[in-house]
């Protein structure tokens, strides 16, 4: 199996190291400085949540070796946002103003599951059309 060379790794992999960097820096921020929605903010902040593990899990994705079968990509990219999203979550607890809860480790679960998913059925449905 030949050696992928350092700037096709990186180039694989920049997504994910952007978008792991973007959450972490989110997540940095104290709760005072963090923007006030009204009557919407808890409905636009777990929406973020979703949107940036849906993202995130699809950099995992498309990162991981294409010589793995889909289903094994799928999880694995999965067990990682959702690891990333624990490792996110514990370090939240340390930052003035914010908390940690196991919900949002739920919300950034879901958001990566259907995001895998739809990534999965379209790809599935736009080779079997490509086949026909």
């Amino acid at each position: 199996m030949p050696r992928m060379s350092a700037s096709r790794w990186l180039g694989r992999w920049l997504p994910a190291l952007i978008m792991m960097g973007l959450i972490f820096f989110f997540s940095s921020l104290p709760g005072s400085q963090l923007p006030y929605f009204g009557r919407w903010d808890v409905l636009l902040k777990k929406t973020a949540h979703g949107i940036g593990y849906a993202m995130l899990a699809l950099a995992y994705f498309s990162a991981l070796p294409r010589s793995l079968s889909p289903g094994y990509r799928w999880v694995t990219a999965l067990m990682m946002a959702v690891l990333f999203a624990l490792s996110d979550e514990f370090h939240q607890s340390f930052v003035d103003g914010r908390t940690s809860t196991l919900r949002d480790v739920g919300i950034d679960a879901l958001g990566a599951a259907l995001a895998l998913s739809a990534r999965l059925l379209y790809s599935s449905n736009s080779s079997s059309s490509a086949s026909a």
